[in-house]
């Protein structure tokens, strides 16, 4: 029995694993990929980040001038003149 309780009490100790939190996931484009055609709005890019599992997204227009360091967890939403959904891409 004291066994039993000494075992119960190391397992309390032994670390827990810690959900990743999202800005250290790496995003997923292709659920997002359905996306393309649409017109570019927050609800757009809320359904977006959503679907790619991003910890952060971005539109980015032509001519546009954005950073280009790598973030796994960005979803990139490439637009058109038009601001339609062109391509989605992680970065």
């Amino acid at each position: 029995m004291k066994l039993l309780i000494a075992a119960l009490a190391l397992a309390g100790c032994a670390p827990q694993p810690q959900p990743t939190p999202p800005a250290m996931r790496a995003c997923n484009a292709a659920p997002a990929q359905g996306l393309i055609g649409r017109q570019a709005s927050a609800a757009l890019a809320q359904e977006a980040q959503r679907l790619g599992r991003a910890g952060a997204v971005r539109f980015l227009r032509p001519g546009e001038v954005v950073t280009m360091e790598f973030r796994a967890d960005r979803l990139n939403i490439h637009l058109d003149a038009q601001e339609k959904v062109e391509r989605i891409a992680c970065g």
